[in-house]
Order: C-alpha cells, then sequence, then structure tokens
C-alpha cells in the first residue's frame, strides 16, 4: 500500500538523518494546501494544529513547497527572523530543515526533519543528501500512484506513526525491561506521542499514589488531574520537539513535592520520578514567564493581521507587549525628513519624550561587532548601547534596551523601542520571543504603511477631483460636504457637483460609483466631466442621464453608478430632476414636514446602454430647500433602505434662519461617532429669490 510505503520512507529519513521528529505533507486537488499525512515524533495534539496549512501561508514548509527549495533554519532565533508567528506557536529550541517533495516537474507536497539545535548555520551535507534522496523518491512514489488514477490523499486526521515496527525488540524484551526498570529506586513512566501512558513501573506507581492501571492508556493530565497546568504541558512538549530533558516539580494533593525530568524518545517522552529533596516546588521562572506570556503574544499576532493602519499597529503592540515583559517603557519611533517622530509610548516622561520627538535621527557605527540594521538588537547597558550609538542621549536614566526595527518595502521607516529600568541580561528566550515580536511589528507595519499609503493617494485622487469651490448664484444658498469612510476603510466614489447654465438656471448632481478603490475614484472624475459637457450643451435632464449611461457602458462596463441630476429655475421656482437608482431627494418647506421626492425608477448607468430616464417636475417656491445625499448618509448594517430614507426626512427640519452650511454640519455631524462603511456626498439647495409680482 502506497501511504505505508510513504510511511516507511519518512521513518528512514528520520533515522537515516538523525532528526528526533519528521512530518510529511501532501497537496491537495486544488493544489492550495498541504495536508498532513504523517508525523514521527510529534505529539499529536501539535500534529493536529498544523494539519493544513495553505501554500500561501508564512510557513516553512508552504514557502519550501511554493518556491522550490530546500530551507534551513539553524535554531528558534532564525526562525524567530524569519518566521515570527510560527516561532510564537513553537517556542522550543530545534533546528528545522523543510525540502518540497518533487517528482516528473511538479511538486506534490513537502515534508520537515527536525534536529536539537546545535548552533550549526548549514545544514550537513550528508544530511542534505537524505533530505534529496529521500524526498525525490516520496515524489515519485506519489506521482505514480497519480498516474494510476489512485492518487495518495491525507486522512481527516493526521497518522502518528510509530517507529517501533521499524525496529522491533526481540520477544520478551518488554518485560526484561520492565523488570530492570521495577529494581531502580526512581519511578519510571512512559508518554506516547498522544501523551498517553503506556508504562508505569511499581515505583512509580508508589510514589504517586496510584495503581498502574489507573494510568496505562490514559493521558497523564486526565489519570492525574493535579498535573493538568499548561507549564507542565509545555515542559513535555519543550522535550519533545527540542530533544532536549527537561524539569519541573509539582505537589502532590497529600502535600508532597515530587520532581519531575522528561527525557524525549522517538516518539513520547520518559518520566523520572522522585520524591523532591526541599524548597517549594519548582517550575523554571522563565517557562512559565513564556508560556503565560505566549497566550498575549499569540493574541496579537492575531489581533496584528487585522491592522489596517500604523495606530492600529502601535495601539496594539502597547496594549500588549508592556504586560508581557520586564520593560518599564516603550516608545514608537518613526523617522520623517531625517528627525524621529514619537507616535506612541509607554512608560517615558513627558520630558522624556520630548528628547525623542523631533530630534536628528541618530546614527549607529556600522562597523560595531554583531550590528545589522535588519535585525532586532539587543543592549544590556547604556555601555554597549553607547558603543553602537556613540550619540544618543539617555532619556529617564533607562538601564537596557531592545530595538525592533520597523520596514516598508526594504526601507527602515522606523523603530520599536522597548527600555529597562537598570541592566538586563536578556535570556535566549526573551531575544527569541522579541525577535518574534519584532517580526511580526515589521510584516503587520508594512501593510498597514503600504495600505495607508495608497489610502491616502486614493483619497488624494478624489479631493482632487471633486469641485474645489462651487460657483456663487444669486438667490440660491449652497452647501456641500464628502465624508471619507472610517479611516481603514477602503476610499469611495461619491461625488457631487453645481453647474452655472445661465443666470436663472443652475444645474446639481450628485451620484456614487461602485466599488472602494482608486479606480471608482478615477471614474468618478470621468463621469463628472461627462455629466458637465452634457449639460453646458443644454441637454435637458433625461437626456443627460441618457447620454452619460451610453458612454459609461463603453467606458466601464463593469461598473455601475447610481446618479441624481436636476436642473433648476430660480426664475420661475420649478426644479426638473432625472435619477439612475440613486435616493430620492428631500424637499423642505418652511413650517412643513420634509419629504421625500418619489422619482421615476430607472437603471444604474452603466447596465443597459439603451436605458432612458424619465424627468419628474417640482415647484421650488422662495425658502424651499432640496437635500441631495448618498446612501452613506443614511445606510446602517441590518437596517431597511426606506425606513432610514423616512428617518432621515423626520429629523431634518430646518428653520428659517438657518444656513445651509449649519444644516449641512448638523446632518454630517449625526454620524460623527459611527463607523462609517461608506462615504458620504451631501448638497444642499435653498432657493432665496422671491416669487414674482402679480
Amino acid at each position: 500500500m502506497e501511504s505505508s510505503r510513504l510511511d516507511d520512507l519518512l521513518t528512514e529519513a528520520v533515522f537515516s538523518a538523525g532528526a528526533h521528529f519528521g512530518v510529511l505533507y501532501i497537496l491537495d486537488a486544488d493544489r492550495r494546501t498541504l495536508q498532513l499525512e504523517a508525523a514521527l515524533g510529534v505529539p499529536a495534539a501539535l500534529a493536529r494544529t498544523w494539519s493544513r496549512i495553505k501554500t500561501n501561508d508564512c510557513v516553512m514548509v508552504a514557502v519550501a513547497v511554493r518556491e522550490r527549495r530546500l530551507i534551513w533554519l539553524s535554531d528558534h532565533v532564525a526562525m524567530a527572523r524569519s518566521f515570527p508567528a510560527v516561532a510564537l506557536q513553537l517556542p522550543y529550541h530545534f533546528a528545522v530543515a523543510c525540502s518540497p517533495v518533487s517528482s516528473g516537474g511538479a511538486v506534490w507536497g513537502g515534508f520537515v526533519l527536525g534536529w536539537p539545535a546545535t548552533g550549526e548555520s548549514e545544514l550537513t551535507q550528508r544530511r542534505r543528501d537524505v533530505i534529496d534522496g529521500i524526498g525525490a523518491r516520496m515524489g515519485d512514489l506519489l506521482r505514480r500512484a497519480s498516474e494510476r488514477g489512485r492518487p495518495i490523499i491525507a486522512g481527516p486526521r493526521p497518522r502518528i506513526l510509530d517507529p517501533v515496527r521499524a525496529h522491533r525488540p526481540p520477544p520478551h524484551a518488554g518485560r526484561t525491561a520492565l523488570a530492570c526498570l521495577n529494581g531502580l529506586p526512581e519511578g519510571y513512566c512512559h508518554l506516547d506521542a498522544h501523551g498517553r501512558v503506556t508504562l508505569v513501573t511499581t515505583p512509580a506507581a508508589e510514589i504517586l499514589a496510584v495503581q498502574p492501571s489507573e494510568m496505562v492508556g490514559q493521558r497523564l493530565c486526565q489519570a492525574l488531574p493535579w498535573l493538568d497546568d499548561p507549564v507542565y504541558e509545555d515542559c513535555y512538549r519543550a522535550a519533545v520537539v527540542s530533544h532536549q530533558a527537561t524539569h519541573f516539580s509539582a505537589r502532590h494533593p497529600d502535600g508532597r513535592q515530587l520532581s519531575f525530568h522528561c527525557y524525549p524518545s522517538v516518539p513520547g517522552i520518559t518520566l523520572r520520578i522522585t520524591p523532591a529533596t526541599s524548597g517549594p516546588p519548582v517550575v523554571d521562572a522563565e517557562r512559565r514567564a513564556r508560556v503565560i506570556g505566549l497566550h498575549d503574544m499569540l493574541h496579537l499576532a492575531t489581533c496584528l493581521a487585522r491592522a489596517m493602519t500604523p495606530q492600529d499597529v502601535v495601539d496594539l503592540v502597547a496594549d500588549h507587549v508592556m504586560p508581557v515583559s520586564d520593560a518599564r517603557a516603550m516608545a514608537i519611533l518613526t523617522w520623517d525628513g531625517g528627525r524621529m517622530r514619537v507616535l506612541a509610548s509607554r512608560g517615558y516622561s513627558r520630558r522624556g519624550l520630548e528628547g525623542f520627538h523631533g530630534r536628528p535621527v541618530v546614527r549607529p557605527v556600522r562597523w560595531t561587532r554583531g550590528y545589522d540594521e535588519g535585525r532586532v538588537a539587543f543592549y544590556p547597558n547604556w555601555e554597549e548601547f553607547r558603543r553602537t550609538y556613540p550619540d544618543a542621549i539617555r532619556i529617564d536614566d533607562m538601564g537596557a534596551w531592545a530595538l525592533l526595527p520597523l520596514v516598508a518595502q526594504g526601507r527602515s521607516i522606523g523603530t520599536c523601542v522597548l527600555a529597562y529600568d537598570r541592566p538586563h541580561q536578556f535570556s535566549d528566550g526573551e531575544r527569541a520571543m522579541l525577535t518574534s515580536l519584532g517580526g511580526l511589528i515589521t510584516q503587520a507595519f508594512e501593510r498597514a504603511w503600504l495600505y495607508d499609503t495608497r489610502h491616502q493617494l486614493a483619497q488624494s485622487l478624489q479631493a482632487s477631483l471633486l469641485p474645489q469651490h462651487l460657483p456663487e448664484i444669486p438667490g440660491l444658498d449652497v452647501a456641500a460636504r464628502y465624508v471619507p469612510a472610517t479611516p481603514g476603510m477602503d476610499i469611495g466614489g461619491d461625488f457631487y457637483d453645481l453647474i452655472r447654465l445661465s443666470d436663472t438656471e443652475v444645474a446639481a448632481v450628485i451620484g456614487d460609483v461602485e466599488g472602494h478603490d482608486m479606480t471608482a475614484a478615477a471614474l468618478m472624475g470621468q463621469v463628472r466631466t461627462i455629466i458637465h459637457a452634457h449639460a453646458a450643451a443644454g441637454a435637458d435632464c433625461g437626456e443627460v442621464l441618457t447620454h452619460t449611461n451610453r458612454l459609461m457602458t463603453e467606458l466601464a462596463p463593469a461598473r455601475f453608478t447610481s446618479c441624481l441630476y436636476l436642473t433648476l429655475d430660480l426664475k420661475e421656482h420649478t426644479a426638473c430632476l432625472a435619477s439612475a437608482g440613486h435616493p430620492p431627494p428631500l424637499l423642505s418647506h418652511p413650517g412643513i414636514p420634509t419629504q421625500a421626492i418619489d422619482t421615476a425608477p430607472a437603471l444604474l448607468l452603466g447596465i443597459d446602454p439603451d436605458a432612458q430616464y424619465a424627468t419628474t417636475d417640482l415647484q421650488l417656491p422662495p425658502g424651499s430647500m432640496l437635500t441631495l445625499y448618498t446612501d452613506g448618509l443614511i445606510e446602517k448594517p441590518g437596517s431597511d433602505l426606506g425606513d432610514s430614507i423616512a428617518a432621515l426626512a423626520a429629523r431634518f427640519t430646518p428653520a428659517p434662519g438657518q444656513s445651509a452650511d449649519t444644516l449641512a454640519d448638523s446632518l454630517v455631524d449625526s454620524t460623527a461617532n459611527e463607523q462609517r462603511t461608506d462615504d458620504t456626498a451631501l448638497l444642499l439647495l435653498r432657493n432665496r429669490c422671491e416669487a414674482p409680482a402679480v
């Protein structure tokens, strides 16, 4: 069976390369997802966490498959630099190699091998040969199965392999080994890759005060609920993944203190259990802080993935970093014209911040040993910091620093400063965690910086396409407003315009181009130009929309536009309007409730080139006001559009002496505290002309 042959190849790869774990992934049918086929030497819970990986994810094996190359990471720091999110979820010390599984010019999957971290900067040639050779054999097996019409498909749950069948012991070896262990004063217990107890020696059962039958077949934390602690679970995972012994102590329910040493094997671990000599229960303080901090860091990583602006990134980092580190102050600095700018801070005094803000950027001595501009830098005391930055000023008498670079499109745009109030020796765990944090901030900041730059460019384009000044028409009060969507939302295509036709006639238009991007903003400018041209040529309301619609179907057949166009005759106090699927205007008379004007239903612009647009005539006596708006003013999630229009009309009651500008501000301000998912255009027109004498 092909699956069992793959299992044999994975087992051979692990033992031939001297690795302590191996994982095999197979591409699914759509070639967009890597599914875990089999794992050896990996805890089952961990294998389930990584059972499905998208090929476009920033994960080692996905990059190896996507780019068809071998990836080698010599230790956790190297992983944190290149794959910060993965390093946060696997905060253990191990080296890893990831290789694509290829054959016949196609990639069929990928596999991963792991070793204890030894600091080797390069993968040895012997290990590389093993990876290349077995990867090719795996690829051939997968390709041939596919060509026969029976492709190997990963199951719904990853299979955890047992290497014992590949190295079967002689008969009765198990009973002999158990007899030997029972003769030792210490207690021994073995856990498989699923964390289940497979063996308990008699001394171990006596020390734990349980019967072996109560433990075998159960997870350790289920058999012994007093060991159900994430810190102890982390000790188990660290021993398995890093293949290094770990230790913790815990208090038995009867008050005794017990010591547990975790020794890794393939798969699972062996526990040595002894009574603790003295002192309170011991768990590595750094390990407990790491486990507790890991939850916060993973939460931060999730939140940063949703950050849309640089300010979002700043706020999230400030809220999450301080509680999980011993840092006493933090500042996010960016560069602007060669000077530093403080975007956010925690813990620094006002006077200290003034030492940052506006000062020239402090340049490092680039030949200082270990200096690398693109990597996180650690300075355990002022002397080392001053050696790299001789022109630096000591702010608030801090004693140690970690500098996390912020990079966008390969260009340095700032740094995140973590400061400690006394000299601080950064442990390997801290360096790895902060390096991961630096990578997360860099990725989030680059995304946000690019989005913010694009958003500002689109807003500038849109603003330049809107009229900078509306013509002054005698006898007509005019107020216009444009309100962009809430920061973080995409740009829109709302527009308005006022066109002088004669001394007593004027045309007004308002519309909304479909979409929220630069294309929408650019198309909005084209629509304004087309309407302006036809209005100036003397076309009536229906003809203006008809001609504009015909051109829109040619210019942008995939984009639709709602539009309301009207003309006002201030001498005759009349108005004529035509609508292309736009919200109806509001008409307000002094002392009479505001009402929505019924317009003839018609298609949006850009759908049917032969569409026709009927007109509606109405009286506009002196003092009356027309309110034109886009749907951003009234739309709310879950609300009916008709009800929203009626509610707007009910609350809009212009007073006789109220200016159009004041009324426009009141309409816009009424939605100021809401999350606006769409931009808004507003145009108010009030007839001030007196009626002719009769």
